[in-house]
């Protein structure tokens, strides 16, 4: 077996016992390939996995935010910049920041805004649901309860910190300047002009896989006021539609943008990987790889693409992360294996 093979196999293995299925998409030059094991649910009946199986992605979303941030950055509607107070509703409170550096877009992107990893209020509305759909009472309305009640302490840019709250608070900025919803703003500016035909925000989306943790199925994952950090869904083949852009070097706006996403910003404390916008970056030989996982309480889903490699891998299993990160490591041996064989 070549050594992508058993990559590949390595990372269905590490999905199993819970996940009933599981898709590894592979793109290596101009070709490509999608593995689908299994179906989208425990029942005989249940339809088989396909390249389209549509999986709930988690923090892999916060990669399309940092692509819309890129994007509208190119078309000179926002500047990396800019103070976020000045991209959210105007009846909004902003945080309270305990220094002269304002948080800045550049900062949430690059999770150095100084902001908790999540808002105010959300543990306690989360609680009675948290082994199923734990932001799903934590609406548009909270989240702006919840920046009236933030305080930081540190000064933004100085730290690295990850944080859904800075992403999703990204994504609300974001929408704010375009006068629409994140889901449509993601629509518009993402899926349609690469063609993507399963990515979207919809919790009941058509040839979705059903989610699992432990075995037990559960239902779709909820997350209205933190979107731009974790609701996007997506199948195998329009993963390697979207990775493609980050390798190709596409003309026009999204194409600079994608480039823009891949530049180093920061290195993280206590090691040699770097951040861009969103995006983690380790170089691994001679080999630069780009890199992302995500998990909702019943999915798991990596992506990482290599432009030297000119590789991509999207990994994703509808199981819930495990505290190993198996399924996730075999993720990141699959993007290491397509790399050098590119």
């Amino acid at each position: 077996m070549s050594e992508l093979a058993a990559a590949v196999a390595a990372a269905v293995r590490a999905a199993q016992p819970h996940a009933t299925a599981v898709t590894v998409a592979v793109a290596r030059g101009e070709a490509e390939e999608v593995h689908c094991h299994g179906r989208l649910g425990h029942e005989p009946t249940a339809p088989p996995c396909t390249a389209d199986t549509v999986f709930e992605l988690g923090s892999v979303t916060k990669t399309f935010t940092a692509l819309l941030l890129a994007d509208m950055a190119v078309r000179g509607e926002l500047a990396l910049d800019d103070p976020v107070e000045d991209r959210l509703p105007r009846h909004w409170r902003p945080a309270r920041v305990r220094s002269s550096e304002p948080i800045r877009l550049l900062h949430l992107a690059t999770h150095t805004s100084g902001l908790s990893r999540l808002p105010p209020g959300l543990l306690a509305s989360a609680l009675p649901a948290w082994s199923s759909n734990p932001y799903a009472a934590y609406g548009d309305e909270q989240l702006r309860d919840g920046l009236a009640r933030t305080t930081v302490r540190g000064t933004p840019g100085s730290r690295f910190r990850y944080s859904n709250y800075g992403v999703a608070l990204l994504g609300r900025a974001l929408a704010e300047t375009a006068g629409i919803p994140y889901e449509q703003l993601l629509a518009e500016r993402i899926c349609r002009p690469l063609g993507l035909r399963s990515t979207g925000c919809a919790p009941n989306t058509p040839g979705r896989a059903v989610g699992h943790r432990r075995g037990r199925a559960l239902p779709p994952w909820r997350i209205p006021g933190l979107p731009g950090a974790g609701a996007v869904r997506a199948g195998g083949a329009d993963l390697l539609r979207y990775l493609r852009l980050h390798l190709d070097g596409a003309e026009g706006e999204l194409g600079a943008a994608a480039r823009d996403v891949q530049r180093s910003r920061l290195r993280l404390p206590h090691s040699t990987d770097r951040i861009g916008l969103v995006w983690m970056h380790r170089r691994s030989g001679d080999r630069d790889l780009y890199f992302h996982s995500g998990g909702t309480r019943g999915f798991t889903a990596f992506v990482g693409f290599s432009p030297e490699g000119s590789a991509a891998v999207a990994a994703l299993a509808n199981t819930g992360p495990a505290l190993n990160g198996r399924f996730v490591q075999a993720g990141y041996e699959v993007l290491r294996a397509v790399s050098r064989a590119g």
